[in-house]
Parts: C-alpha cells; sequence; structure tokens
C-alpha cells in the first residue's frame, strides 16, 4: 500500500450524471472542456478525537460525500478557481506567486494550501496555469473533513497537472503539513484517510511512520452521522490551536515530571515511548504529575525553569500568546484514556464477541463523556442530538471532528436505522411549530468509501 500512487480511473462522463453536470458547467464557466477530474472523500473519525496531532493512532473511515474538482491545464501562469456553490465566489491569482492569508480561512485558501504543499516538495519556482471548478457533498463546517479534501483535491490536481508522481503515502504527509499554512495545527488524520482509504474498510492510522490496517466493522450495525447543524470552522477560531498547545505543555511536564529531556517533546505519545510503559500507566503519571486546577503560564514557567518570555516564543504558538489559564490534567487524561479506547475498539472489531455492537457503542460514549468533560470540545447541541440518537436505538454515540459544532456519529444495529432514522429526524431536526431546521444533508447512514483518485475521460 505505502508504494501505491492514487488510482486513475478512466470513466464515460456522460456515464456519471454528477461529472456531466460538473463538465457542462465548467464549459459554461470557462468556454472550454476539462482535461480530467480529481476526487477526494470526507472522513468521519469513528474514535480517536484529538490524538492524531498527539501521535497517536486514529479509526476513521471515508464517507461517500466527496469533493470533485474539475481541471484543465492553462498556458497562461493564471489559476482560476470556480465553485459550483454560489456561496464561494472565485478566485483568480498568479500560479507564480502563492499567498496564502492566515487571518481569513476563505474557501480557496484551502485549495492554496495543496498547490502550495506540491510546489514546494519539488522544489518549483513557476506553476503553470489552471482553470479549477470544485463541487462538493460534504456539508461545510461539520465536522466530517470537507476543508481537508479540499487539500488533498488540490495536492492531487496539481501533482496530475505537473505530470509527477508520488505514493499515497507521500501525499498524503505533504497535504497534513501544508494545511498548517492556513494556520491549523492539525495530526494528519484527516489527509490520511482521505489518500488510503479503501472501500468497505475503516482504518487504523498510525503515524511516524504513517501506515494504515484495515479494520473490518461489524456487519450487524450501521453507522449514522447526524449534522447538529451548529457550524464550526477550526481555522477561524483559537479553541482547536488552544487545545494542541495544552497537550504540548501537559507532554513537556510529564517529561520534566520523569527526568526526560522536556525541551524536546512536543507529543503525549513522546512521553510515554521514552517511559516505555502502558497507557494505563500513563494516566497514573498523569494523575500523580499534574493537578486538576488550570495552570498559568507563570506556573508552567516556573515547573519548567524559564521565562515568560521564553515560554511564548519557544513553546507557544502566536493565537495562543494571550492565553491565560491552560488545563494540562484534564487534556493529558482526555488523550491517555482516548488513545486506549482505539485500540480496544480495533480489538473488538477483530475478535468480534457476539456483543461487538454494544461493547464499540460503550466506547463511543466513554469517548464523548471525555471530549464533552475533558477536553471540553463539545457544545449543548451535541450533547443534545448524541443523547437522542441513544434515546432512539443507538448502542453508542459521539461527536466527530473538533467538536464545538459539527456532526455525530452513531453506532444502530441494523434492524433498528429505520425507527432510528425517523425518530431522530422528528426529535432534533423538527421544531415545535412543525416546521423543518435546515437540513445541510443533516442525517444519513454511511459505509466505509474509497480514497482519493483522478478520472480521465474515456
Amino acid at each position: 500500500m505505502a508504494t501505491e500512487s492514487p488510482a486513475t480511473r478512466r470513466v464515460q462522463v456522460a456515464e456519471h450524471p454528477r461529472l456531466l453536470k460538473l463538465k457542462e458547467m465548467f464549459n459554461s464557466k470557462f468556454g472550454s472542456i476539462p482535461k480530467f477530474y480529481v476526487r477526494a472523500p470526507g472522513r468521519v473519525n469513528l474514535i480517536g478525537e484529538h490524538i492524531d496531532y498527539c501521535g497517536y493512532s486514529v479509526l476513521p473511515m471515508a464517507v461517500e460525500q466527496d469533493l470533485l474538482i474539475a481541471v484543465e491545464p492553462v498556458e497562461t501562469y493564471t489559476l482560476q478557481l470556480a465553485n459550483t456553490n454560489p456561496l464561494y465566489p472565485d478566485f483568480s491569482t498568479s500560479a507564480t506567486n502563492i499567498q496564502i492569508d492566515k487571518t481569513k480561512p476563505l474557501w480557496h485558501n484551502y485549495f492554496l494550501c495543496g498547490l502550495k504543499g506540491i510546489q514546494e516538495h519539488f522544489g518549483l519556482s513557476n506553476l503553470t496555469g489552471m482553470n479549477c471548478l470544485v463541487d462538493g457533498n460534504i456539508p461545510p463546517r461539520s465536522g466530517l473533513s470537507s476543508s481537508s479534501a479540499l487539500v488533498c483535491c488540490a495536492g492531487l490536481v496539481t501533482l496530475t497537472v505537473l505530470g509527477m508522481n508520488l505514493t499515497k503515502v507521500e501525499l498524503a504527509e505533504i497535504c497534513a503539513k501544508s494545511e498548517r499554512y492556513i494556520g491549523t495545527e492539525g495530526g494528519g488524520m484527516d489527509q490520511s484517510i482521505s489518500f488510503l482509504a479503501e472501500e468497505g474498510t475503516a482504518k487504523l492510522i498510525e503515524f511516524s511512520p504513517l501506515r494504515a490496517t484495515n479494520v473490518n466493522l461489524p456487519s450487524g450495525a450501521v453507522f449514522v452521522i447526524a449534522n447538529s447543524c451548529v457550524e464550526m470552522n477550526k481555522a477561524a477560531t483559537s479553541h482547536f490551536n488552544i487545545r494542541v498547545m495544552e497537550c504540548r505543555l501537559a507532554a513537556k511536564l510529564l517529561a520534566k515530571y520523569k527526568s526526560l529531556q522536556w525541551d524536546k517533546v512536543l507529543q503525549l505519545e513522546e512521553v510515554q515511548a521514552k517511559l516505555g510503559i502502558s497507557l494505563e500507566e500513563m494516566l497514573l503519571v498523569t494523575e500523580d504529575a499534574l493537578h486538576p486546577e488550570p495552570y498559568s503560564p507563570e506556573e508552567i514557567c516556573r515547573c519548567l525553569g524559564i521565562t515568560l518570555e521564553e515560554l511564548r516564543t519557544q513553546i507557544l504558538s502566536p493565537n495562543t500568546h494571550d492565553v491565560l489559564i491552560f488545563k494540562l490534567y484534564q487534556r493529558a487524561k482526555h488523550v491517555y484514556s482516548e488513545a486506549a479506547r482505539v485500540l480496544q475498539f480495533k480489538k473488538i472489531c477483530e475478535e468480534a464477541p457476539e456483543n461487538t455492537v454494544q461493547l464499540l457503542g460503550e466506547l463511543m460514549n466513554q469517548s464523548h463523556m471525555s471530549c464533552r468533560d475533558m477536553y471540553e470540545c463539545s457544545c449543548p447541541e451535541l450533547d443534545q442530538l448524541v443523547n437522542i440518537c441513544r434515546k432512539f436505538g443507538a448502542e453508542g454515540s459521539r461527536l466527530t471532528g473538533a467538536g464545538w459544532g459539527g456532526c455525530t456519529v452513531s453506532i444502530v444495529p441494523a434492524d433498528k436505522l429505520t425507527s432510528f432514522l425517523a425518530n431522530v429526524h422528528k426529535a432534533y431536526y423538527q421544531r415545535s411549530d412543525g416546521s423543518l431546521a435546515p437540513e445541510k444533508q443533516s442525517l444519513f447512514a454511511t459505509k466505509p468509501g474509497g480514497g482519493a483518485l483522478v478520472f480521465l475521460e474515456a
């Protein structure tokens, strides 16, 4: 798998209604025909929230919803981007001078991240121009990774235009790194599953080195995604980066407590690896080393023996300089317990006991409680939606994605699916006046989908 490039598939565009419509819209927009199309899927993380950037394995699957881009390379050095959704305005820039504005996470900046990542990987000063039309059916700002799908699509578009080759793993690593141009300190799960996904199976994604292992999900259950309709853009707020920083600081304080070389440590996983102990033992170390009360920047400096200036310039990211409290104990407790739940989830799927669905559901419920109480990345609407899903037949339900809005994922016995969908729809999306809340593809069962690929017209 590691040496494979993304698949290229020849298709009769006329036989694919969505591709045909995209081709017609492209022709109407640019007065020409696309040379090829690229698709990248969204994803749902079944378990393992906010731990990829701490170095720990996660367990996502690609969803069937995806992004498609129709592409035509052009002789000029101009990049023209358009979107089939009128909410996203056209954008044009010189392909020789890519500038990404971190202060405004506008849609086109995610495309520029993927393009710039490939450009820098190959050390290219100039890129050819191209016309691109984007079409997506992943609900935006819902925690299903529409932004990372766009970064991955753009990376694959650029690679294809250049006529270069990279493996799926190389592409995933480049796109994970390049998405940080937008200012989000993510961990790499979204880009990895976008490229490494295979139809019909979830994946255990491990890091350093990046690798993916098939995880066969139980046949007697389905996973249902429900959108809280609270939108969360993790690049537009500091919530996400504060959590990344709290985990980094917790790792440093734990390393110092255990007399390790703390200044080189960035991730909580590194502390466990250096100590050579289990996740359960790391939870005990956390109890001993950290206190539940929030830490001030001054206390962190005292613990590490550094100045406030050193903390700001050498450890904190620019958008966390003004944070006054850091909850290190809670964040470390969540990460180590969630990392253990991922491994338990995989083990249960492999062993397939009679009560597999119930056991997986319990792990998902524990994950949501930890996200809500220890990581504080839920919101009232997500908690309400999780409770409704459990009430109407889900064995387990949890927030998925960054949180603070977006979607839940629930494991539902297959024979309860029809009543589950009807009851949740009525309880959460139907207003008291009888009207429906905005749908935004609000509630759907999904199967593990395939990864990113290139379509050529046959």
